[in-house]
């Protein structure tokens, strides 16, 4: 509800807010209706038919928008608190050229490490102050992204059959792949809890382990190989599938649920290797 309001009382107004309700169970529905906010004339409800993620949840409201007339769609999740001025100082950047984000803070850090383009050399950061009013990254979350429809067209919407988990990352690559550029706007701020993760360094290469319930575990683990498969080729082999075995190390010393921890990571690598797309964590007894 605070996103919402946060998203109506813009300086730069939307023509529509679209609000997707995927087929929640939570009495979202009951608090819309209460609050009075449906009352606004550019608030719209889109209502799924069953819960189709993270993934089929962008997917249909950025294809529902562009429907709509929509030129910019701007997405976020229900747990960011735009300023009230994020939508301003995005639009001073914004083409249809490229896509463009909002800063993502928490407690004066960025809330998960942004890979950053300075000159030729790319480094991360969790630090605000490294981010200009206008900066390429490697890489965006579905947090106060923005892209044009001519950009869609070429291609196309999210893919739901990540259902959850890295559908951003994806789409992004998807993007870099077709040639467009991915930036961050440093003034265009958006409040929004930050990860939490724990950085370990092996042969070199810098993993970040973020703790997951065991469902959430499958969905992370099956779409990284869904993504190495698609573009990274054999790295693959030489660092998805080892960097996915470190995790399982990891989990095994310090989640508490070890067994399904196991079964969540034996069934993602499965399922990311035979292909097995889709909402699939209850058919595989996940939770």
């Amino acid at each position: 509800m605070q996103c919402l309001t946060a998203l109506a009382n813009q300086t730069q107004s939307l023509s529509k807010i679209i609000i997707v309700d995927n087929a929640s169970t939570d009495g979202t529905l009951q608090e819309l209706h209460q609050s009075g906010l449906l009352e606004n004339p550019c608030m719209q409800l889109l209502s799924l038919a069953q819960n189709t993620g993270g993934a089929g949840g962008f997917s249909a409201g950025m294809q529902y928008a562009f429907e709509q007339g929509a030129d910019y769609v701007w997405m976020m999740d229900d747990d960011a608190m735009p300023y009230l001025t994020a939508l301003e100082e995005l639009m001073k950047y914004a083409t249809p050229q490229h896509i463009y984000a909002s800063l993502a803070i928490q407690d004066q850090q960025i809330s998960w490490e942004m890979t950053v383009k300075n000159g030729d050399i790319w480094r991360a950061t969790h630090n605000p102050a490294d981010i200009l009013a206008e900066m390429e990254v490697y890489s965006l979350p579905f947090l106060g992204f923005m892209i044009h429809r001519e950009i869609v067209e070429k291609i196309g919407l999210p893919d739901t059959s990540f259902f959850i988990a890295a559908d951003d990352t994806e789409y992004c690559l998807r993007a870099k792949q077709a040639g467009f550029k991915l930036y961050l706007t440093g003034q265009s701020l958006i409040e929004h809890p930050k990860a939490q993760h724990q950085e370990y360094k092996i042969l070199g290469k810098k993993i970040n382990y973020v703790s997951l319930p065991p469902w959430k575990r499958y969905y992370d683990t099956r779409n990284r190989i869904f993504i190495a498969k698609k573009y990274f080729g054999f790295k693959l082999y030489s660092q998805t599938i080892p960097s996915i075995l470190f995790r399982l190390c990891i989990s095994m010393l310090v989640e508490k649920n070890k067994y399904l921890q196991l079964k969540a990571y034996y069934l993602g690598l499965y399922d990311g290797l035979t292909a097995q797309s889709g909402k699939r964590h209850e058919h595989r007894g996940l939770i």
